[in-house]
């Protein structure tokens, strides 16, 4: 970006730029006039910073590393194959998500601005945010749902013995196994399908579910309804505070987890038939790389699994010191949270290997039903045979749970926020917490019903899946093409001293784009929907698709009718450039930045440097004798 790019960036003297950011001896330009051009405006509210780099990093690790690794990535691989999946998913997680969070990280830090007002880089894409706010609202929804079972297991865990370790008599008709048992599974006079107790418990006690009539939707379960309006005010209160607050309860969501997820490893891969499981999990299906549907499911599972594409990472991101390490907290992170995911999945398959032993069964699909519950049949049934203590384990698994969940939709939620105080600074921060909550209370009621499961999976695939697929398409065109790399790359050299490699580029340039084009055109066509809905639902889901992003063209609409220029080409040429006061957001440090895009020079690159050095060492000597 040079100086025209940008008419608010004005420059002043020599002492204003870094003596280590001058190339080559190069001399800033003289002084720009600014007389004619556009002065940003000093922001109403100054803009909250994390009170240590830790915290980001801490708090980074609990949005990222949360509910989408523990509780979606088990229910997701078992739904698509074990094996099958897991390989996609590591390629997908190498050349989409990993190049996108770290694209993520820079934006917002460098902007210091929130998932919206980011794209001041190029207004004609503001949309883009919108419609991730579509997507990141439906996630928090059910989220919070989710997080509201886990409240429920863990109050139930206080009971001794634990409620879904032995059949209940209500459970009539069904052949039911207590998940205490150890030993071999009794028989039965008929061809019903054998249960566990902890997955009939789940599917009669605490959803019902299973005791659902086909075609009915069932009533909010009250026990769920008071877990869900707890959390809801807990939330409350915590983001009430605002991202200091968040900051520092992030060390605790952040590190309590493993501790837990750790040790309950150790005992499940101990148990009877776990290999099976764990082989079932790691073995691939070379066969599956060819199905569109688990591409898919990889990239939307990438997705959740690092919370990029929802505008959580660009706005954690924009609380930065401009200077902050963002690269080596990327890495951090991003290999936290693949290690996470194999070890959870790791951990769920080496049970459904042990439930398959116990029901003499072979056929995972038929041991347990693939579905977001998964996750509540499969630990619950462990826990119930430990021998010592079940119940201090199950509180502290479940209250895992509760904090990775915590720890996810709070993120999420200061996503929201920020990009509405963004756009109304004067907005009061606890009036948007609160309305937030009681909105998020009130749709939640929808995910606590005996339908809950399958409004999940609807609202999902429809909301979620495929509008987070879309607006990553669009949100690196904007960053990447309408921007522009080399832009990008002089905005990470300014800003962590740092020269961006070659694969860093062609992924954001190419190969990242190209993927999520074919899997989403892939998916479109080829991909299995939801199943046990109405047809009519369906429809009704492709409107919520389409209505997600109309933000999109509107937003352009908007953006280019602003302009006065002659033509409409002009219009919207100038619409797809940065607004004037894009840029750091300290005056200072835009006035450095203008004189160091002025004197611009790519950092070498270390290949350079050796064959520089190599060069420098190729001598000859004459030896005289």
């Amino acid at each position: 970006m040079s100086g025209a790019d940008n008419p608010g960036f004005v420059t002043t003297d020599d002492a204003s730029l870094p003596a280590e950011q001058l190339q080559n001896g190069s001399k800033p330009p003289p002084p720009v006039s600014t007389d004619k051009l556009e002065k940003p405006e000093k922001p109403a509210v100054e803009r909250e910073k994390w009170d240590k780099g830790v915290e980001f990093l801490m708090s980074c690790i609990a949005l990222s590393v949360g509910l989408g690794n523990v509780w979606k990535f088990p229910s997701t691989a078992f739904r698509n194959g074990g094996g099958a999946f897991v390989i996609p998913y590591l390629i997908v997680l190498l050349v989409v998500g990993r190049p996108i969070y770290y694209l993520e990280m820079v934006m917002g830090q460098f902007s210091s601005r929130g998932s919206v007002k980011v794209y001041d880089v190029s207004p004609i894409m503001r949309g883009i945010g919108i419609a991730q706010m579509v997507s990141i609202c439906v996630v928090i929804v059910y989220y919070a749902a989710t997080i509201a079972t886990a409240i429920r297991f863990f109050v139930a865990s206080f009971e001794s013995p634990l409620p879904w370790a032995s059949c209940d008599v209500s459970w009539t008709g069904l052949n039911c196994v207590n998940s205490s048992n150890t030993g071999p599974t009794p028989a039965f006079n008929n061809s019903l399908p054998v249960r566990t107790s902890a997955e009939l418990y789940y599917t009669h006690s605490v959803t019902g579910e299973g005791l659902l009539v086909e075609g009915e939707f069932g009533v909010p379960d009250w026990k769920l309804t008071l877990c869900l309006l707890f959390i809801w005010v807990a939330m409350t209160i915590m983001m009430v505070k605002g991202i200091r607050g968040s900051g520092k309860v992030a060390y605790f969501l952040a590190l309590f987890p493993y501790v837990v997820l750790i040790s309950f490893a150790i005992y499940a891969f101990t148990l009877d038939g776990a290999g099976a499981g764990l082989k079932y999990f790691i073995t691939p299906d070379w066969d599956e790389l060819l199905n569109a549907d688990v591409w898919k499911e990889a990239v939307s599972q990438c997705f959740f699994s690092l919370s990029i594409c929802f505008g959580g990472v660009i706005a954690f991101s924009s609380y930065n010191n401009f200077s902050n390490n963002i690269y080596r907290d990327a890495m951090i992170i991003s290999w936290l949270d693949t290690f996470t995911s194999l070890l959870s999945g790791a951990l769920v398959f080496s049970i459904i290997g042990h439930l398959g032993h116990l029901t003499n069964e072979t056929d995972y699909t038929k041991v347990v039903k693939p579905g977001s519950g998964l996750t509540f049949i499969t630990y619950p049934d462990a826990l119930a045979k430990f021998e010592h203590v079940p119940n201090l384990f199950a509180l502290l698994f479940f209250f895992m749970l509760l904090t990775l969940g915590v720890g996810s939709c709070t993120g999420l939620i200061n996503s929201v926020m920020t990009a509405l105080q963004d756009s109304t600074p004067r907005l009061k921060s606890w009036k948007t917490v609160v309305t937030i909550g009681v909105l998020g209370f009130a749709l939640g009621l929808l995910f606590v019903t005996p339908s809950g499961s399958k409004m999940l999976d609807y609202f999902d695939y429809y909301g979620v899946q495929f509008v987070t697929l879309t607006s990553a398409i669009f949100e690196l065109f904007a960053f990447c093409w309408l921007y522009g790399i080399r832009k990008l790359c002089r905005d990470i050299q300014f800003m962590l001293n740092r020269r961006t490699g070659f694969l860093w580029r062609f992924c954001w340039k190419l190969l990242t784009p190209v993927m999520l084009i074919v899997v989403l055109i892939i998916g479109l066509v080829k991909s299995q929907r939801p199943q046990g809905i109405d047809d009519v639902y369906h429809v009704l889901g492709w409107c919520i698709y389409v209505g997600a992003l109309v933000p999109i063209p509107v937003w352009a609409w908007l953006a280019v009718r602003k302009r006065n220029e002659s033509t409409l080409k002009k219009r919207i040429v100038a619409a797809s450039k940065p607004l004037s006061d894009w840029g750091p957001e300290s005056l200072e440090v835009r006035k450095q930045y203008l004189e160091f895009c002025s004197n611009y020079q790519p950092l070498e690159s270390r290949w350079s440097r050796l064959r520089r050095v190599l060069h420098r060492n190729d001598k000859t000597y004459r030896v005289s004798v």
